[in-house]
């Protein structure tokens, strides 16, 4: 009884980890393509994204914060802030009493532009949301936070870990 419920949550991971992979590959194509229209590299759009949201949030990032949410070094990021604030796409302020915060801001025309790019889609997805009750949405909701903390876990633990050399193919050694 008990290796058929697991084999039950086996399948049942292993449906819903192919469907979030698709919707992953959804995104990701949707973010190379709003990148594409406003004519950016791939990186520096997502790094608009990420700076943009968190702004919606009440949450404005600071270049560190925004280097851990698209992984680049510290380098990599400062030269990427550096394009987007040359290309008036961002700001970077000394909003806090600390006046070594950074804080980054977009720039009015991105919040628009994302607006026109996303607003079609996010008219598409209230209304295929509307078909399912505000309590199980909810419960999704909490689902997702689960698992991105059960995934924050696992990347946290592995980065830990030194990395392995990947063994030759047919090597059967270990």
């Amino acid at each position: 009884m008990e290796e058929a419920v697991r084999d039950d949550v086996t399948e049942r991971r292993e449906r819903l980890m192919e469907a979030l992979r698709i919707y992953g590959g959804h995104y990701a194509e949707l973010s190379r393509r709003f990148a594409a229209w406003l004519g950016l590299h791939s990186t520096d759009a997502t790094a608009v994204l990420e700076i943009a949201a968190a702004e919606e949030r009440g949450t404005p990032l600071s270049p560190a914060r925004l280097s851990e949410r698209i992984p680049l070094s510290t380098g990599a990021t400062t030269a990427l802030l550096n394009r987007l604030e040359a290309a008036g796409h961002i700001t970077r302020a000394r909003e806090h009493s600390d006046r070594r915060v950074v804080t980054l801001r977009c720039g009015g025309h991105i919040q628009e532009r994302a607006d026109e790019f996303f607003g079609p889609l996010a008219g598409r997805l209230d209304t295929a949301m509307s078909h399912y009750p505000p309590r199980l949405l909810e419960e999704f909701e909490s689902f997702l936070a689960v698992l991105n903390v059960t995934m924050d876990t696992h990347l946290a633990e592995r980065a830990a870990e030194a990395p392995r050399s990947p063994r030759p193919p047919g090597d059967r050694t270990a």
